[in-house]
Formats: C-alpha cells, structure tokens, sequence
C-alpha cells in the first residue's frame, strides 16, 4: 500500500511538472516595440469607453521638460497612434512609482492626472496633483486643476485612480495632512461629479510609508478596496489593506495582508497591486521583511483574511503588478536585476497562476542585456496581454511595449 501511495504521488509531480513546461513552452511575445521614437518613461495602460487600449507615459521635450501624453490602439494591441499631448502638462514630474494615469468615465469624458514638483522649505520633495478633462474625445481639454484646493497641503503624490459603478472615477493620494502626530502621510480620497472633476476630498486611513504608489480596485460587488504601504508601530512598513462596503461613505481599519514586519527608516519606492477574480482578491508587493522579493497571496473574504504569502521571485525583484485574465487565471509582472561582472541588468519577469493563486510558470520577456523596469499588465482576452515599461535604449529611457501570447 505504502509503495503505490509513493507511486500516485510521483505520478502527480510528474504530470504537473509536465503540464507547466507545456504551458512554458506555449509563451510567446510579440518583438519589443517603441511607442515613440522620442524619449519617454512611466507608462500606464487603461482603457477608454469602447474597450480600445490606452498607453499612457511622459514623452521628454527637452533636458528640462517633459510632456504628459497618451495613444490608443482599436486592434488589441498590435499598433497605437500617434501621441497626444495633453496641453498644460509641461509641469509633469517623472517618476515611475508616481507614474500619470488616462481615465475614461462611463460616459466618454477622459481624464489625465499627472504630478508634478512642489519644492518648498517644509519638504524638498513634495509634490502636487494636477488633472485635466476632456469631453470631446480628447479633442480639447480643460485648463490643469489642482487637485487640492486647501493650502494646508503641499504635498500631495502617488495617486491611483479607478471607475466607480456609477460610472463616476474615484482617486486616492498620498497627502502630508494627517490626524496624528506620527511619522507618514495621511490616504485621501474623492470621487468626480459630472464634469465638475473631483470633490469632497477626505482623509480615510494613515500612516502612510511617504513614497510608495497606492492602489485602488473596485471589485465585482462594488466593494472599494485601496492596498498601500503603511506604518505600524512607528518602523514597520508594511503593505495594508482596506475596504469600504457602502460605496466609499466609510472605510475598515487598515489590515496588514502578511505580517512580513519590514523594519525600515526610508521608503522603498515600491508599492503594491490587486486583481480579482471568483476565488477572492489577490494581491502582490515587494518586501525586504522576512526574506526580500515580490511575493503574493489572496483573500476569500474581503480582506477579513489572508492566505500564507508565496514567492513570486527573489530580493532583487521588485515593481510588481498584477491582473486577472477573462477565465480568472492571474498575471503578475515585474523588473528584476541580475548581476553580470561589474555591470547590473535588469529584466521584465512574467508569471501565470492558476485561478486559485498556485503558480503554473514563470518567464522572462525581455534581453538579459538590457535595461528594462517598471512594467504595468492589461489583459486583452484570455490567451493575450499587453505589457507596457521602460526600456533605455543608447543611454536614453523609452516606452517599449510587447503583447504576450498563450497556447
């Protein structure tokens, strides 16, 4: 008995180590290519009203000046067109953990949210946030908002956006105005009315790690889900999850997604993402507590609780994000250096998890000589993604992009 119990457990290694070098061996990916010919970095895809892909990123006007502009590609990827510029955005900052962002309301208004530097005595990186819309197509636009109008604030940055049901979009930031006496950055959140752009702004959670994105899901039962990295007991800096259920009127008290208690006194400049699909939400992050690298995991139950983290891949993996494909299976991307000699390259990973969250296979998409970082994931159907980075190319940063198949 004990001899064939043996058996059917090698038997089942087996085929599941055969059915993931199937899997492997079925990746492709498109040939690398540049959205622009200029220099460009923080790339950023969405889609607007009718389903078409948008490529978001900031194009470099010159050694000081950048510009904040998008393309749209109606064939799933393949082409994009040429690059518009949203007008006023020349204050763009570039930073990929506080990369711009397009999105389109339910009812065709597109909106562009960028930041941009607000050095002053009180903090020498501080930033603001700015917005413009468009109802048109993105024909003309409105004159740059700032997002916060309270002069209390002067810094405000990583920034998510995401649609509401309702149709309207919802924003969450970073803000130096806070409640409490301890070290971070208080969450904000405000939501569009109509064209009237974001409004009744309010503080929902703190304290925050200062200079890692925030991420904001709305999920299939209208839940508001909003994953940054916060500060518990003074040092700790670890990824916190909360959750309103009554459409954003109040929200839960912040809970840890994994007690990884990262003991840091900076900002690692690298936040989270989350995904959904039947089996709960998913979310991945980086650490550097108990054992450094991207890892995953999920909740069944709104975040009540968590699932054991998993690797996704070792300490010198950072940048992740996540997505989940039309039959429920997930994406995660991320950069990831390598040492080689003196020098460090940097390459983009991809990995596939089965709809419950256990790994399937895991690859790497660009050259082992190159210098490629910050990926962002949308998935077209269920057997195509895009993935959009940075690539520098001649000493020069560029938005690539490639789309990835699965047979």
């Amino acid at each position: 008995m004990k001899n064939i119990y043996i058996v059917a457990i090698l038997t089942a290694l087996i085929l599941t180590s055969c059915r993931q070098q199937q899997k492997e061996e079925s990746l492709s990916s498109s040939s690398e290519t540049l959205v622009d010919t200029t220099a460009g970095s923080c790339p950023y895809l969405t889609n607007d009203s009718k389903g078409n892909i948008i490529l978001s990123w900031i194009k470099k006007v010159d050694t000081s000046t950048s510009v904040f502009c998008y393309a749209v590609s109606n064939d799933a990827g393949k082409t994009f067109s040429k690059p518009i510029e949203i007008p006023g955005s020349t204050n763009v900052h570039p930073h990929a953990e506080n990369m711009p962002k397009i999105i389109v309301k339910a009812s065709g208004e597109i909106i562009a949210v960028w930041g941009a530097l607000n050095t002053n005595p009180k903090n020498a990186y501080s930033g603001l946030v700015y917005y413009s819309q468009s109802l048109n197509s993105g024909k003309t636009w409105s004159k740059p908002t700032s997002l916060v109008t309270d002069t209390a604030s002067y810094d405000q940055r990583y920034f998510d956006v995401a649609l509401l049901p309702d149709g309207e979009a919802a924003i969450v930031w970073l803000d130096n105005r806070k409640s409490f006496n301890n070290e971070g950055s208080g969450l904000y959140y405000a939501v569009t009315k109509g064209n009237s752009g974001f409004i009744n702004e309010r503080l929902i959670s703190g304290p925050c790690c200062q200079c890692c994105r925030t991420n904001l899901f709305i999920d299939s039962k209208k839940n508001i889900h909003v994953l940054y990295r916060a500060i518990f007991n003074d040092s700790i800096r670890d990824m916190a999850h909360i959750v309103s259920t009554n459409g954003g009127d109040t929200f839960s008290e912040a809970a840890k997604i994994s007690n990884d208690n990262w003991v840091i006194t900076g900002c690692p400049h690298t936040g989270p993402s989350m995904a959904e699909n039947n089996n709960g939400i998913h979310f991945t992050w980086f650490t550097a507590g108990s054992g450094s690298g991207v890892f995953y995991n999920h909740s069944s139950d709104d975040g009540k609780t968590f699932s054991a983290r998993d690797s996704v891949s070792g300490k010198l993996a950072k940048h992740s994000q996540i997505t989940t494909l039309p039959g429920g299976d997930l994406l995660i991307v991320w950069n990831e250096s390598f040492p080689n000699g003196n020098k460090f390259f940097s390459r983009i990973g991809i990995e596939r998890r089965e709809a419950d969250g256990i790994r399937s296979w895991k690859q790497y998409i660009t050259a082992e000589n190159g210098s490629a970082s910050f990926p962002v994931i949308k998935a077209i159907n269920e057997n195509t993604a895009i993935i959009a980075y940075t690539q520098n190319v001649g000493d020069k940063d560029h938005v690539a992009y490639q789309t990835v198949v699965f047979r």
